[in-house]
C-alpha cells in the first residue's frame, strides 16, 4: 500500500484522507460538527477533515475564553485558491467569538530560504496578500499583522527552540534540506506559539488553520510546545486541516508554482476562465458512457472548484454532484457554467481588495507599532 506523504515544502501526495489522518494521528472533525452553532461552509462540505486538539478552541468559544488563531502566508505571489482556504478557516474562527485574535505572519524568511524571494520584494507583495484576506471578511480590529524579518521575538525564540532539536529530529519530520529550510521551520514553531508570550496575554489555546501538507510543521510546535512548558507554559496548539486543492491538471495538489494548472485571485477573469475551460475533469470517454453510467465529480478538479469555492450554496453544489454522477451533466457545459461564475467572482474580488490596499499598508504598519510598543 503507498504512504500518504505530507511535504510542506515540496510534493505531497494524498489518495486517501482516512489512511493519511491514521497515518498521522489526525482526529476526524466529524464528531466535533455538532458543537459548532454555524459551521462553516469548508466545515459543511468535508474540506475540512481533520484537526489536533480543536475541542480546546470549542470550549474557548463556549466559554467566552480569549484564543488566537494563528497562520500565515509565504509571500511568493499573488493568493491562489489553495491559499483562500486558509485565509476562509481564519476569516471564519475569527467570527466565531468577540474573543478570537488573528495573528497572521508574512513569512517572508521562508520565502527566502525556500522560494529566494528577497525581503524588499517580500514587502511589496505582501501588502496585496493582506489586502485579500481584508477583501475575504478578516476584521482588522483583532487582527496582528506581521514580516517575521521584522518580529524580534520569532527570531529569538527561533533560536531558543533550536536547542530543543536534533539534526536527526528534524531529518526524520522534513527529510533532507537546506539548513535555512530547517532554520525557517523554527522560526515558524515561534510564530505559532507567540501569541502565547507574556505581553501579548500569556498561555491561551491558538488555533493553526492549514492545508494538510502543513502538518510537519503542527507536529514539530507541539513537540516543542511540550518540551518548552515547563520553561515558558506553552499550550500545545491545535490546527485544523483543509483538503488540498487538485490542480486543474489532474494532479493531486494545486499549486502556484505550476501557472498553466492553477489561477490565482488576480488572474485576469478570462484567463481563468479559459484555464477553466482546458481543465481535466472526471468525465468519461465518450458523451454515451458519461449518460449511462455517470461521470466522477469526487476525481473532478472542476467538481473541486465548485465545491470549495464557487458554488455558493449547498444545495447547488449537490445539485452539480448528482447531474454528475446520474449522467445528466456534460463536462464541457459544467465547465462553461464554472467559467462564467469563475469570471464574476474574480471580478468582483479584484475590486474588493483594491479598495481594501490602503487599509492593508495601515494594518502593517499599526501591527509593527503595537508590537514594538509591548517589546520597549
Amino acid at each position: 500500500m503507498e504512504k500518504e506523504t505530507l511535504d510542506p515544502w515540496g510534493t505531497t501526495t494524498v489518495q486517501n484522507y482516512d489512511r493519511l489522518s491514521s497515518e498521522f494521528g489526525i482526529e476526524r472533525l466529524k464528531p466535533l460538527i455538532p458543537r459548532f452553532k454555524k459551521p462553516s461552509l469548508h466545515i459543511r462540505r468535508g474540506i475540512d477533515f481533520g484537526h489536533r486538539d480543536l475541542g480546546k478552541i470549542l470550549d474557548a468559544i463556549d466559554n467566552n475564553k480569549p484564543f488566537a488563531v494563528m497562520s500565515g502566508i509565504k509571500p511568493t505571489g499573488i493568493f491562489h485558491l489553495g491559499t483562500k482556504m486558509t485565509a476562509d478557516d481564519m476569516v471564519f474562527f475569527q467570527s466565531t467569538s468577540p474573543k478570537a485574535t488573528v495573528y497572521y505572519c508574512i513569512a517572508d524568511i521562508e520565502a527566502y530560504n525556500d522560494n529566494g524571494i528577497s525581503l524588499q520584494e517580500s514587502s511589496k507583495i505582501a501588502i496585496q496578500n493582506v489586502a485579500d484576506i481584508l477583501a475575504l471578511g478578516l476584521d482588522p480590529d483583532r487582527a496582528v499583522v506581521y514580516k517575521q524579518s521584522e518580529e524580534v521575538r520569532v527570531l529569538q525564540y527561533g533560536m531558543i527552540f533550536s536547542r530543543g532539536v536534533t539534526n536527526n529530529m528534524l531529518r526524520a519530520i522534513y527529510g533532507d534540506r537546506p539548513i535555512g529550510l530547517y532554520l525557517s521551520a523554527l522560526v515558524q514553531v515561534a510564530d505559532i506559539l507567540m501569541p502565547q508570550l507574556p505581553e501579548l496575554g500569556g498561555p491561551k489555546p491558538v488555533l493553526v488553520p492549514v492545508g494538510a501538507d502543513q502538518d510537519p510543521h503542527i507536529r514539530l510546535a507541539r513537540d516543542l510546545a511540550t518540551k518548552y512548558h515547563d520553561e515558558f507554559g506553552f499550550i500545545p496548539p491545535s490546527s485544523i486541516y483543509h483538503k488540498l486543492m487538485k490542480s486543474l491538471s489532474g494532479q493531486a495538489k494545486m499549486s502556484k508554482r505550476t501557472i498553466t494548472s492553477s489561477f490565482t485571485l488576480g488572474e485576469e477573469p478570462s484567463s481563468a476562465a479559459k484555464k477553466v475551460m482546458a481543465g481535466f475533469t472526471g468525465g468519461r470517454a465518450t458523451v454515451e458512457e458519461q449518460r449511462k453510467i455517470g461521470g466522477e465529480a469526487d476525481k473532478c478538479p472542476v467538481y473541486d472548484l465548485y465545491l470549495s469555492h464557487f458554488a455558493h450554496e449547498d444545495e447547488y453544489a449537490k445539485r452539480v454532484y448528482d447531474e454528475c454522477y446520474g449522467g445528466i451533466r456534460m463536462c464541457g457545459e459544467c465547465k462553461s457554467e464554472l467559467a462564467k461564475i469563475v469570471k464574476k467572482d474574480l471580478d468582483d474580488h479584484r475590486k474588493r481588495r483594491e479598495s481594501y490596499m490602503k487599509d492593508a499598508e495601515e494594518l502593517i504598519a499599526k501591527s509593527k507599532s503595537y508590537l514594538g510598543s509591548l517589546a520597549r
